[in-house]
């Protein structure tokens, strides 16, 4: 160890290339890149409308599946491909007993099935079976046919970011319209019935 009293030579530090213009672009640039994706999907947040999520699977036909019954709802059979497309268009609506929104849009779904106005299959998915009997024996059953999509396959196939969603299948079995989120008496009154009847005519 040097005495404190004699001068040991200072090393200098090397002096640092200066950072050319191009270089520090290519580090900016991701920067740049994520603030004007974060910018535009703030935009699309804020000003878009949630329930309409673009579908890859508009105007073709429904994914090929077959699901067995709900527990608790099995003298009504499962739900599958062959059942839509037979001339009539359907809802298609997709929930689950753990879904918070699924329970806000609930009596809607029940009102619109007893109205009669347009058959409603749903597609209970990734569920436990006794919670989704217990949840359909107290808030009621409005669906025509349902399936359980335990595993979340069927789902995945019909492109399902999170539920609630609701699909309009047209009576060829073709996806024309689809609705992410609880639907409100006023999608239903100024899009999907309206939508339904063009469909019929």
């Amino acid at each position: 160890m040097a005495d404190k009293g004699t001068d040991a030579p200072v090393e200098e530090a090397p002096a640092r290339a200066p950072v050319s213009a191009a270089r520090r672009l290519r580090y900016l640039a991701p920067v740049f890149l994520f603030v004007a994706l974060a910018a535009a999907l703030g935009v699309q947040l804020l000003t878009g409308d949630p329930g309409k999520v673009p579908s890859a699977l508009i105007d073709k036909p429904v994914p090929e599946f077959a699901l067995p019954p709900v527990q608790g709802f099995e003298e009504a059979g499962g739900f599958a491909t062959a059942d839509l497309g037979m001339g009539e268009i359907a809802l298609v609506n997709i929930f689950a007993s753990w879904c918070g929104p699924c329970r806000v849009e609930h009596p809607l779904l029940m009102a619109l099935a007893e109205a009669g106005t347009v058959p409603l299959y749903g597609i209970n998915y990734k569920d436990t079976p006794d919670d989704a009997e217990r949840w359909l024996g107290r808030l009621g059953n409005p669906y025509t046919l349902m399936g359980a999509d335990l595993d979340g396959r069927t789902g995945i196939d019909w492109g399902v970011y999170g539920v609630p969603e609701t699909f309009v299948v047209d009576g060829a079995g073709r996806i024309r319209h689809r609705h992410v989120g609880v639907l409100s008496k006023h999608d239903l009154d100024e899009t999907i019935l309206p939508l339904i009847e063009d469909l019929r005519g």
